[in-house]
This record gives structure tokens, sequence and C-alpha cells, in this order.
């Protein structure tokens, strides 16, 4: 029985995985999508979302069945839990990646970026990509260290959107008022996607030590 369960349980994490990186391919066609104004990877992005949605349903039932039919204890319990709140960032990680994309959609066949951030908004894009990229991995590895690594890229895309906010608040911009909505609502976009990103390396590090990120960043106490 036992076996069983942690065959089920490895099915899981799997599943988890594979989740995150249709979230990297979904940010990455919709960051595409926007700098190219392409409709077809526009579409592509929101496919892949939709399709989410139903991957987004199977690692529910299966952790609802883990704790359900197999009576988990102990850590086997902390790992179910933890990877029901997962599903839920990895989720939200897809649903903003549609979002991205249906600015792209509904600005088609005009580009929703204006050249002057063009490069800020492909650096953001670039990053959350790379934070989805390392998310997978941390899923498909436990490692701790790994995972702490993502609050570290995380100040990249911190970064990033405050220079995105900075060009379109500055006296000078000339994009005009709806690429300026746009480009508020994209730097949010892409700055609560890493933030789920960062969300999966907490939880992992907590699935994998029993500690939350903050107790098992700072033994000492400090």
């Amino acid at each position: 029985m036992r076996t069983r369960f942690h065959e089920n349980l490895d099915r899981l994490a799997a599943q988890l995985q594979a989740m995150c990186q249709r979230d990297r391919t979904a940010v990455a066609a919709g960051t595409n999508a926007l700098l190219r104004a392409d409709l077809e990877l526009a579409e592509q992005a929101i496919d892949i979302c939709r399709d989410l949605d139903t991957q987004r349903d199977h690692c529910e039932h299966a952790a609802v069945t883990l704790l359900a039919l197999q009576a988990p204890v102990a850590g086997e319990l902390r790992q179910v839990v933890t990877a029901i709140q997962l599903v839920g960032d990895l989720d939200r990680m897809g649903v903003l990646s549609e979002h991205i994309a249906n600015i792209a959609r509904r600005r088609h066949p005009a580009c929703a970026v204006p050249v002057s951030v063009q490069p800020i908004v492909a650096r953001m894009g670039a990053a959350a990509v790379a934070m989805a990229t390392s998310a997978a991995a941390v899923l498909g590895s436990g490692d701790p260290g790994d995972a702490a690594a993502l609050d570290r890229q995380d100040d990249t895309m911190d970064r990033l959107h405050h220079d995105l906010l900075a060009a379109v608040l500055d006296d000078d911009w000339d994009g005009g008022t709806a690429a300026a909505v746009d480009l508020t609502l994209l730097g949010r976009y892409y700055e609560r996607f890493a933030d789920h990103a960062v969300q999966v390396g907490r939880r992992t590090i907590f699935m994998s030590t029993g500690e939350s990120f903050g107790d098992w960043s700072s033994p000492s106490g400090e």
C-alpha cells in the first residue's frame, strides 16, 4: 500500500512539474506575441493556458484522492497538502500568462508595446521564463537551496517593473494613454507571475524540510 502511495505521490509531483513547464511556454509565447504583434502566438498562448485548466483539475483530483483514500501521515501529509497549494500557484501563473496574451490579441494588428519600452518588456518576459524554468527544476529536485534562489531571481523582476513604471510615468512619455494603461497592467502581470514562482520555491522548502522559508533561511533565529 505504501509503495503505491509513493508511486502516486511521485506521479503528482511530475504533473506539477509539467504544469510549471507549460506556464513557462505560455509566458514565453505571450511575451513574443506582445513584442511581435503576432496574433497566432497570442492564440497559442491562450490555448496553452486553457489546457492548464485541465491539468489543474487532474492535479487537484489526484491530491484529494491521496488524502481521502491513502491516509498520508507526517511528512507524507505535508507533501500532499503542499501539492494542493502548489496547484493554486501554478494555475495563477497560467492565468497571468493568458492576461499577457490577451493584451497582445486585443491590440492586434497594432503592437501593444511602444518601441521605447520594448527592451524592458522583453527583459521582463525573459525573467519570467527564467523563473518558471527554475521553479520547474525545483519541483523536480526538491532542493531547498535552489528553491531559495528564486527569491533572488525575483529581485530582477522587481527592478524591471520599477523601470517600466518609471518610463510610463516620465514627463517625456509619448506612447499614449492606452499604451500606458496596458503597460501598467503588463507590469503587474509579470510581477505577480514572478511572485507565484517564488511561492513555488518557498512551498518546496517547506515540503522538503518541514520549515518555513524564513525559519529555514535563518536557522540561528536572526
